[in-house]
């Protein structure tokens, strides 16, 4: 079997070089000073090389502008951060007092009062007393109206079940 002849063979002038296909070949490059944007025209006008004088703004009365052939100096200032560590004398944040309100007294108010400990937890932490004191204080009244909510609940439960069993 010869493989000249086979089907996909190629033909008999082929080189193994690519060939144009019958295109055309491409335009010669042309040099274009805005790529991807349109050609400047009597709507645009022409773009400035390089930076330019800047632009001369009113000042005070009597100041003088910037001399041109002068270079003017910025001293750039490093960036402090001031931050707070964590309080000497921590604030109360009532955090077990909160879980055992929610847990056995009254869970929507522990659990309010559960966040506020958190969150005075957190302020005392960073550091922010005001905040500390605030949320700890949210926190301490949410408890205690919880117990008082859970603490009345259970003599009235009692109350009620005394009350039933006895006729």
């Amino acid at each position: 079997m010869d493989p000249s002849k086979c089907a996909s063979a190629p033909p008999a002038g082929w080189s193994g070089e690519k060939s144009s296909m019958g295109h055309a070949p491409p335009p010669p490059y042309q040099e274009q000073p805005y790529p991807g944007y349109p050609q400047p025209g009597p709507g645009y006008p022409p773009h400035p090389q390089g930076y330019g004088y800047p632009p001369q703004y009113g000042g005070a009365v009597g100041q003088q502008p910037y001399p041109m052939g002068q270079q003017a100096t910025v001293t750039v200032q490093p960036t402090v951060y001031v931050a707070q560590g964590p309080l000497a004398h921590p604030v109360n944040d009532y955090l077990c007092y909160s879980i055992f309100t929610m847990l056995c007294c009254c869970l929507p108010l522990g659990i309010a009062a559960l966040i506020y400990s958190i969150s005075a937890r957190e302020a005392n932490h960073v550091g922010n007393q005001m905040g500390a004191e605030q949320n700890s204080r949210t926190a301490r009244i949410l408890n205690h109206v919880g117990l008082g909510i859970g603490i009345g609940f259970t003599i009235l439960s009692i109350v009620f079940y005394v009350v039933a069993n006895m006729q």
